[in-house]
Parts: C-alpha cells; structure tokens; sequence
C-alpha cells in the first residue's frame, strides 16, 4: 500500500513539474517575443492569440481525454470540419434556428466519437488504424455534402457573433474579449472537473495506467473506452461549431492537420501518449505554447515552412521528456 501510495505521489509530483516547466516556457516565449516586437504584446495582438488558442484548445480537450486512456485521435480535424458543415446544412440550408445547428454540430462529433470508440474497444482495431480511416471518411463526406464549395451563413441568423461577438464585452466595456476564448476556458473547466472529480475521468486514467488491471477489477472497459471516445468527439463538436462561427462559414477543405497542434498542445502540457497522466490545465497551457510560438514567428516574418519544423522539434522534446520522466519513476 505504501508503495502505491509513493508512485501515485511521485505521479503527481512529476505532472506538476511538467505543467510548471510548460507555464514557464509560454512566460518566457512572450519575454522573448515582446522584446524583439514591440507589436507582440499589445491588447489586440494577445486577443488574437486568444482566439486563435480557442480552436485547437478545445480539439486538445478532447483529444487529452483519449489519450489518457492510452489512445490516439487522428480524426479530430476533419470531424471538426464535418461538425461545421452539417451546423450550415441545418442552419443555412434547411433554414432551421441556430440552436439546432449548434445541436447538429455537437452530435456529428459526438457520434464520430463513438463510433471510434466502437472500432477500438469492439472491433479491437488500433486507434492510429481506426481514427485514420475516420479522418478521411469525415473529409470525404464534408466534401460530398458541400459539393466541395463552403456554405456561408446568412449575417442574419447571427452565427458570427457565436464567437466572435463579446459578452464580456457588453458587461465590461472595453474589455472586448471574443466569445470564441471564453467557449474554450468554460469548456476546459468543465473537463478539468469530469477528468478529476468524476469517476469518468477516474476510469480514464486506471485504463490507461493497465487496462487488464482495470478490467480484471470489474470494469466495463468497452464500455469506458466507447464512452470517452465519444466525450472526446463532444468537445470536437463544440470546436466545430467555434471554427464555422470564425469564418462565418463551413470550409469543407479544412481541418487536415488540426489534429497534429491538438496532440502536441495535450503532449507539451504533461499528457503521456503511454496513458494514465496528464490534466486539463497543462494542455491548455499546451494550446498557448503552440499558437504564441506560431503568432511570434509569423510576427517577426519567419517563413511558414520553419514553423512547422518547429514546433515539430517542440513535440519531439516534449515526447522526449515525457520517456525520461517516466524513467525516472521506475
């Protein structure tokens, strides 16, 4: 029992680290980057960053919650870009209120999630196998329902103002923050309490610390795994719903690659790809490392094509560090 007791300190001990090292990488990206551009730092240039976080935050919240059980999303981009088309269908071209295209928004991805959750726990295919062949299944139906040609909501319906209008704003004036950014932030919050006040995320993690232990002890792994693959898809609804509001508009050839900044967001703050860690705040924390460093390098002018190399070289190290943490609990 001491034992146990131990490592689950020495877990939590380490996680904190973590999250702690990637809150003082983000500190010190906006040091740098505030140094060597005087725009960086300015109130609309940080709103900016905010609201480019609020997509890929909650793509990372979700993804956070499969990878804890020790799995893998793949599917999480082009899902969001369906979730955004069938929220046009239903508001645009069916002419229905604008709460039923949220709802279809936020069901198309929960039901992707499931029926990823299905192809891993019943038909027992690898995640990497299972959300690949869903990335291209929902790209392929965003592409066949819109005739490949986006669907621009009406300005009357309001479906702009969904994220890009401000609440907060009309509360505080002056204070003109999008509701893009508070979406993402009460969305966090609410996983941050399922991932570590509900027995969810309990069963999250004891699958993807030893899913045989797990299921020796009575646990409906299937089951679980079905239902956290579907949360996860929940959350990737929502995104849909924030990147159509955005754009004012469903973009069916969007979405590839979103699902790469989601996995290293949850990786860079504390998120094991071996299952079993990681939290809610640390891939948040993730998700504004990565666009800060984004928003920094396309300031001082850096070509698109060395941003990609690194933030590759983040996620790498992040994995990296990731092995050694692990080592050394060992």
């Amino acid at each position: 029992m001491k034992s146990k007791a131990n490592n689950r300190e020495k877990k939590r001990g380490a996680e904190a680290v973590q999250r702690l090292l990637a809150f003082g990488a983000l500190v010190i990206l906006f040091i740098v980057f505030s140094l060597t551009s005087p725009y960086f730092f300015t109130f609309s240039n940080v709103v900016g960053i905010l609201v480019s976080t609020a997509v890929n935050g909650l793509l990372a919240i979700g993804v956070t919650f499969i990878i804890i059980t020790s799995g893998i999303d793949l599917s999480v981009g082009t899902v969001m870009t369906l979730s955004s088309v069938m929220a046009a269908v239903v508001v645009k071209n069916l002419g229905l209120p604008v709460p039923l295209g949220i709802l279809a928004a936020i069901l198309t991805g929960t039901l992707a999630g499931v029926v990823n959750g299905l192809m891993v726990s019943k038909l027992k295919l690898p995640p990497f196998i299972a959300t690949l062949g869903m990335l291209n299944v929902a790209k392929g139906l965003a592409l066949v329902i819109t005739d490949l040609s986006p669907i621009y909501f009406p300005l009357e319906t309001g479906w702009n103002e969904l994220a890009m209008g401000s609440i907060l704003g009309a509360i505080i004036p002056g204070f003109e923050i999008p509701n893009a950014v508070l979406i993402m932030f009460g969305s966090a919050l609410v996983a941050g309490l399922i991932l570590s006040k509900t027995v969810i995320g309990r069963y999250a993690f004891a699958i993807g610390s030893n899913e045989e232990a797990a299921r020796l002890s009575g646990l409906n792994v299937g089951f679980w795994k079905t239902f956290i693959y579907g949360l996860g898809g929940f959350f990737v609804g929502i995104a849909g719903v924030v990147i159509a509001a955005r754009l004012n508009s469903a973009q069916p050839a969007l979405g590839q690659g979103y699902e790469l900044d989601a996995i290293a967001a949850a990786v860079i703050g504390g998120v094991s790809l071996s299952g079993g860690e990681g939290s809610m705040l640390g891939t948040i924390i993730g998700a504004f490392i990565i666009s800060t460093l984004t928003n920094g390098l396309r300031i001082l002018s850096v070509p698109q094509e060395w941003q990609i190399v690194v933030t590759g070289l983040i996620i790498i190290l992040s994995v990296v560090l990731d092995i050694l943490r692990r080592r050394s609990r060992e």
